[in-house]
């Protein structure tokens, strides 16, 4: 696996993109691209989001490089840059199953030991 100095430029560059996807409704829209490429307008049926939301967010994606984008006639189509973001997805989430599996043992073994006895 490479390593990388981390610089101070780099983590503010890193920085700046975990704080995109730090915000719900950016991976729900990331979420909503990751089988196909869609319109603004579609990505608001897909999220439920309102337009000058989704709007903002893609802009935003877009400028870090989430996301691409084509125009075709009055409409302008997104789609993912590439995959690579829900391996940071799949990443988080085995952290937070192990961390759900951890605290469920926590409090069995808690309630076997007779806290959950006491009245």
């Amino acid at each position: 696996m490479n390593r990388f100095a981390l610089t101070p430029a780099l983590l503010e560059l890193l920085a700046e993109r975990f704080k995109a996807l730090g915000e719900p409704a950016r991976l729900a829209i990331l979420n909503a691209l990751r089988d196909r490429e869609m319109t603004v307008s579609e990505v608001m049926d897909t999220t439920g989001l309102g337009q000058a939301n989704v709007s903002k967010h893609l802009q935003l994606l877009y400028a870090l490089g989430f996301v691409d984008r084509r125009k075709e006639g009055l409409y302008v189509h997104y789609r993912l840059a590439d995959q690579d973001v829900f391996a940071l997805c799949d990443l988080m989430c085995r952290r937070l199953a192990k961390e759900v599996d951890l605290r469920s043992r926590l409090f069995t073994d808690s309630w076997d030991e007779g806290i959950g006895n006491r009245e």
